[in-house]
């Protein structure tokens, strides 16, 4: 282990150091090092070596663990935890802002807008400074939310499609019988076999191929939502399910049947499983709602218009197009034909969004528009969209963990990374940076190298100091 403390002073001019000690953490064997703040603290190393361990498990994880003791224990059952690290000590460590490329559990109801906030910034635009039809009354910026009932479009609930199961999306080959498994869209394993002895138990022919049964029996199979409880006799053959059935024998279990389609729609909504939820989601056909056409808001949150738009349209423009319909708002120079409260208003929220705006299309994403569903992004992108949201915070004095920020950047847009990181710094923060990019290396005030070597061979050493011997 290579420590600082003779080092040359690096250029950032650090007020002290964050002193780990006895790291421990995944692959780590017994960790020292000493990393500066108000740095760009780079962690390298081949994949496996356990730069991740000791920036995002150690120290953030123990930053993290510190926050959790000065919250009050009834709100900490609300917020997710990383566990405490394995290691004897960390000295000098301020709070900590991890800004990683886990995306979440996938919501569609997740976009660009809400997790950079300028969602909240357009509703209340349109609510303070729209322009109203006769008669329509002032609606709140909660109005235009598609995420609440008092703004989400009544047919698709918000979402802005419609998504239809029919018997081909279910049955795709009708050759096969109910016992072959001609239901494709029933779950795999037992659940599709208990669903298979019910129809047996209720009298339905399960080895006919799926085309020669009555339509009414193939409809009440898909589309029923009844969901009658019955006795099922595991492993019999219909005609001895008949007989015990006659018999009155003692069944192996009371099973329940759910059609088809009421199965895919109840997991499409209430599984936790991203798997599962892309399974169901191959028998549903989707369109775009005909009442909101795709915008997800009510008829009164869509008829109030600014600039000419209404606000589903808006959260439709490209970043960089919204930035210029914004422009002139924010320098009052726009033809709008608004009271003066309502230009004031205008002009300062969108001198707002127009700077948090700006800065995405530093980063190179002035292609993505607010409505841009986010398990459509790529890690890197998700990223930056989280940093570009810390800019427009004003925090100091917090160390900011990122994960490989360059991951999927653009070489044009490398330089708005750099700026954006030098921004944090220069706010008076701290950036620990795991990343394997060259030129990232090169910016850094401070290398860390964990290795050297992955598996058995990690997280044995650590060199750390002022950058140099880095390829140019």
């Amino acid at each position: 282990m290579t420590s600082p403390r003779n080092m040359p002073p690096i250029t950032a001019h650090p007020t002290g150091f964050v002193r780990v000690r006895g790291a421990r953490e995944h692959n780590l064997r017994n960790v020292d090092v000493d990393i500066p703040r108000d740095a760009l603290v780079v962690f390298t190393g081949v994949s496996g070596s356990g730069k991740s361990s000791l920036a995002f498990s150690t120290v953030y994880a123990e930053a993290q663990r510190r926050y959790f003791e000065s919250v009050a224990p009834y709100a900490r059952r609300l917020i997710d935890q990383v566990g405490v690290p394995d290691v004897d000590s960390i000295e000098g460590l301020p709070p900590a802002v991890a800004l990683q490329q886990q995306r979440g559990t996938p919501s569609a109801r997740s976009s660009v807008g809400s997790v950079t906030t300028l969602s909240s910034l357009v509703r209340m635009l349109y609510s303070r400074a729209g322009s109203y039809p006769p008669g329509q009354a002032m609606l709140y910026a909660e109005d235009f939310s598609p995420n609440l009932p008092q703004g989400a479009c009544p047919q698709c609930h918000g979402l802005g499609r419609v998504y239809e199961v029919t018997e081909a999306l279910m049955v795709p080959d009708p050759s096969l019988t109910i016992r072959q498994r001609a239901v494709a869209s029933w779950p795999l394993a037992w659940q599709g076999q208990n669903l298979r002895d019910i129809l047996v138990t209720l009298g339905y022919d399960v080895d006919i191929p799926w085309r020669d049964l009555p339509k009414k029996q193939r409809d009440w199979i898909l589309f029923t939502e009844e969901t009658p409880t019955v006795p099922v006799y595991a492993g019999f053959t219909p005609a001895q399910t008949r007989d015990a059935l006659k018999r009155k024998l003692e069944p192996s279990y009371q099973g329940t049947f759910s059609g088809a389609r009421r199965y895919i729609l109840h997991t499409f909504t209430h599984t936790q499983s991203a798997l599962m939820k892309k399974r169901v989601a191959q028998f549903m056909q989707g369109s775009a709602c005909p009442l909101c056409e795709g915008k997800r808001l009510t008829k009164a949150a869509l008829s109030v218009k600014f600039a000419g738009v209404d606000i589903g349209e808006l959260s439709q423009l490209s970043l960089a197009q919204l930035a210029e319909l914004l422009r002139p708002v924010a320098a009052g120079q726009d033809k709008m034909k608004l009271s003066v409260e309502k230009r004031l208003a205008a002009q300062r929220i969108a001198q707002d969004l127009l700077e948090r705006v700006s800065t995405l299309t530093e980063l190179g994403l002035g292609y993505l528009s607010l409505e841009r569903s986010t398990p459509t992004l790529s890690s890197g992108e998700l990223q930056r969209l989280r940093l570009a949201t810390q800019l427009g915070s004003q925090l100091f004095g917090v160390i900011y963990v990122l994960d490989e920020p360059s991951a999927g950047l653009h070489p044009a847009d490398g330089e708005a990374l750099f700026t954006a990181l030098e921004r944090l710094k220069a706010a008076g923060n701290s950036l620990f940076v795991v990343e394997h990019d060259l030129e990232t290396m090169r910016r850094a005030d401070w290398l860390i190298d964990v290795g050297p070597a992955p598996a058995s061979m990690a997280g044995k050493c650590c060199t750390a100091g002022r950058r140099r011997g880095v390829a140019r």
